[in-house]
């Protein structure tokens, strides 16, 4: 069984080294040679151009395709494994088109692993414990009303006058801000078409408490069914968003009030004039310590009165050797290859595991790449 390691970004490098130095049998590709060398070149010869055709012709049944590359090969490249019985893994969330090849892969007897990163990834693992421990309190009721929240941000370790710092190239996060998001909010579904317009206070548990920004992401309604919440619990608050520095609002106003108005070909092209522009004034340096904070809380409430309530709080820094970020997300990407690997992950499209025993491996591991990392109880 060879892997295929696909890109070698800056968030995909450790995982990437811990697989090559623990012996496994790896062919890194990526579309620049050079930076391949530069990221692993000391501990592998194995590298090659990426190819899809070249590297149709070196997959092999059974092997394993990991795709850090731009979401928009995601799927091609699960396609490819599907045609040539390989297994697939990634750290982004599941499309609808990668979802749609789930009955595909069953047949196949084929992995299709995604949502195994940070932001997607870890915060699922939190959440699949935290939801277990309550099912088996004896405080589960189904007359109680939930409130679950997972709240993530990648922040600068030292704050600057923009309240924030890129890893990667801005567009992404523009693009996401112009995305609308559904959650439940007061037993009802919210949606909101800017996320600035439901931005709210957060005091993380930290050791330290410390106040952030926060705001809804995406669709969470659908990790309400992932999550495997009861049909009959009463949600009073589901909610999976972004977490920033306090300020960051205020901060980040006249970028809003542009993007807002943004459409069209003229509207990207100058979605990626600002990007350029971000990238160039608040790109991350070099050695430069980001920081990363997540935060996944279960509440059960009864009659105004809490019942129940744990927290799951992260809190992890960048340090000489990778960035929080790199290390949060390609490393349980490492993890996910690995349970494949051993048939420890059933067939077919799926998320981070459930399995509890997956879980708790995996997040004992966890524990060991951030500063911070425990359970608060109220």
């Amino acid at each position: 069984m060879t892997i295929h390691w696909c890109g070698t970004g800056l968030s995909a490098i450790p995982g990437l080294r811990r697989l090559i130095i623990d012996g496994h049998d790896i062919v890194v590709w990526n579309r620049t040679i050079e930076k391949a060398i530069s990221a692993v070149g000391d501990i592998t010869k194995s590298i090659k151009e990426f190819d899809i055709h070249e590297l149709k012709n070196c997959l092999g049944k059974g092997d394993i395709v990991v795709s850090m590359l731009p979401a928009d090969w995601h799927v091609p490249l699960a396609n490819l494994s599907l045609e040539k019985q390989s297994h697939f893994v990634s750290s982004s969330y599941i499309s609808p088109e990668m979802r749609a090849l789930h009955k595909e892969a069953v047949k196949a007897n084929v992995c299709l692993v995604n949502e195994v990163g940070l932001d997607p990834g870890i915060d699922h693992l939190m959440a699949h414990t935290l939801i277990e421990d309550y099912r088996n309190s004896k405080e589960q009721d189904d007359e109680n009303e939930i409130s679950f929240i997972s709240y993530c941000g990648g922040i600068p370790k030292i704050k600057n006058s923009f309240c924030y710092k890129f890893s990667w190239s801005p567009l992404g996060v523009l693009k996401a801000l112009k995305s609308p998001s559904r959650s439940i909010k007061n037993f009802k579904e919210f949606e909101t078409q800017r996320p600035w317009n439901a931005i709210s206070n957060y005091i993380a548990p930290l050791p330290s408490p410390e106040e952030f920004e926060v705001y809804p992401n995406r669709d969470s309604l659908p990790f309400i069914k992932q999550y495997h919440f009861d049909q009959n619990w009463r949600v009073r608050e589901f909610v999976r968003g972004t977490l920033r520095l306090k300020g960051w609002e205020s901060a980040w106003s006249e970028v809003f009030s542009e993007i807002d108005n943004l459409k069209g070909p003229k509207g990207d092209e100058r979605l990626k004039e600002m990007s350029d522009k971000l990238w160039l004034e608040n790109g991350y340096e070099e050695n430069e310590a980001d920081r990363v904070v997540l935060v996944v809380s279960l509440k059960a409430a009864h009659e105004n009165k809490t019942k129940w309530h744990k927290t799951f709080v992260l809190d992890a820094f960048g340090d000489s050797s990778s960035s929080a970020m790199a290390r949060l997300v390609s490393l349980p990407v490492s993890f996910a290859v690995e349970a494949v690997a051993k048939g420890n992950i059933d067939s077919g499209v799926s998320a981070a595991p459930s399995d509890m025993a997956l879980v708790n491996e995996w997040l004992t591991k966890i524990k060991g790449l951030a500063q911070h990392l425990e359970i608060v109880s109220k």
